[in-house]
């Protein structure tokens, strides 16, 4: 059996081939990086390489991670067989909206029960992400991705195929359980391919698939729906998950440095105040984007006095802003890490305030949704901080997140609804969402009062 690190297997294989060096292993240990490295070079032809060493050592040197040994095209590769998959659950997601009446009319169903297979899916995601993150914890990620996302294709299959409404309606919950395990088990994947400089940026990339399908899927579907048939949408978007999984199974090797865990174990870790706070601030401040989105469509005809033609191109502008924040906020949290959160909130609030003012114009209204759309800027960072502060409930707790945005995208809504049924405009979605986003931010200030409260509890123990 090879030792257990890469010093030592270097020295017991010079040993074998130098007797000396076996007496003086101690001090070898404590010997120049350069002469380590020789000795590792003589491991090497003593049948110790160094992909073999660095498994047996979970603290072995970083020039031996996974993100080392990784060219930056076989990275790139990795990124957007991921980002892929998310195009594909974006563009599922979104495509029930845009094709509301082709369903309707193809079902002989209402309209509010389209809505309702809409709702079907968020509940599926909100229960799947962590029932199957609880279940996949003690399984390799390559293993649960390929799971994951050919489990998203059999139920985007059962869609097209569903022949009424009850079938629909189960088929859309189905679909949705894997959506946020997946993007959770993607993410750990993204930031373990990656330098840790770079592990903002590296999953900002992976949620831009969810950016270009509002910019590109989402009208694709659309079109095809309405030339075809509604069912063409959710046959593509199998045919896209059926892809992603052969990419995944082709770029993405088993790593065996991949530490596991169990369920229960993650379970327990789980339970961290910071895990909680980090998901009750992407519940809460997430929820204003989706508050002025859903009400998009009445606010520029009833507001800004534009036709409906218009939506598909509003929603195609905001797609645009999405992409902007995506990879701003993969920037925002590779230099400021937690208190990027704080920056993302602040120019949430004050793009919120102004946003029933450029609903007056045509004008000001589209650089306006830009502005709405660069908020999911968010997710990237509320990812990397339950990366930080999961423990090893890293699966669980980046699944849980992805429930988190979904359950803003249920409050969101509601609040925009309540404030509409009360007789106000639909631009006023903009000073509701602005609550939100400034209750989320007061929880970012709990959240860092906490950790400095537990920081200086420890410092007193370390003395």
């Amino acid at each position: 059996m090879p030792p257990r690190c890469p010093t030592n297997a270097a020295i017991a294989a010079c040993a074998a081939l130098f007797p000396a060096a076996g007496r003086y292993g101690p001090v070898l240990n404590r010997a120049a990086p350069s002469f380590l490295t020789g000795l590792d070079v003589a491991a090497q032809q003593y049948n110790y390489g160094p992909y073999r060493i660095a498994s047996r050592c979970p603290m072995s040197s970083p020039a031996l991670s996974l993100a080392a040994r990784l060219t930056p095209r076989e990275r790139t590769f990795i990124l957007l067989a991921l980002s892929l998959g998310g195009f594909a659950i974006g563009t599922s997601e979104f495509a029930s909206m845009g094709l509301m009446l082709e369903i309707s009319r193809g079902l002989s169903i209402s309209e509010t029960q389209v809505g309702h297979l809409i709702s079907a899916y968020a509940i599926g995601v909100v229960v799947g992400a962590p029932v199957l993150a609880f279940a996949g914890a003690g399984f390799a990620r390559r293993s649960l991705l390929l799971a994951l996302m050919g489990f998203y294709a059999v139920g985007n299959l059962a869609s097209a195929l569903a022949p009424n409404y009850g079938t629909m309606l189960l088929a859309r919950f189905v679909a949705g359980l894997p959506h946020g395990a997946y993007f959770g088990v993607a993410m750990l994947v993204a930031a373990a391919i990656s330098p840790p400089s770079q592990r903002g940026s590296a999953m900002s990339k992976v949620l831009l698939g969810l950016s270009v399908a509002i910019l590109v899927g989402n009208p694709l579907t659309t079109w095809l729906g309405q030339m075809l048939s509604w069912r063409t949408a959710f046959a593509l978007v199998s045919v896209l998950a059926i892809a992603t999984v052969a990419m995944i199974a082709r770029f993405l090797l088993p790593d065996p440095d991949e530490q596991r865990t169990s369920p229960m174990r993650e379970l327990r870790a789980f339970n961290r105040p910071q895990v909680w706070l980090a998901l009750a601030i992407g519940s809460i401040g997430f929820a204003g984007m989706f508050c002025v989105f859903t009400y998009l469509a009445p606010t520029l005809v009833q507001v800004t006095g534009l036709a409906e033609s218009w939506m598909p191109v509003a929603v195609g502008i905001f797609g645009i802003g999405a992409i902007i924040g995506n990879v701003a906020g993969g920037w925002l949290v590779d230099r400021f890490h937690f208190r990027a959160a704080a920056v993302v909130l602040v120019w949430s609030v004050i793009v919120l305030l102004l946003y029933p003012l450029a609903a007056r114009s045509v004008w000001s209204i589209f650089p306006m949704i830009v502005a709405v759309g660069t908020m999911g800027a968010l997710a990237a960072v509320l990812q990397t901080r339950l990366m930080d502060v999961a423990g090893e409930a890293q699966t669980l707790a980046a699944a849980s997140n992805h429930a988190a945005f979904n359950t803003a995208n249920a409050l969101g809504p509601w609040f925009g609804g309540m404030a509409i049924g009360a007789g106000l405009s639909p631009a006023t979605t903009g000073y509701v969402g602005a609550a939100t986003a400034l209750g989320g931010l007061l929880l970012w200030g709990v959240a860092m009062l906490v950790e400095r409260q537990s920081r200086a509890l420890a410092v007193p123990c370390e003395r």
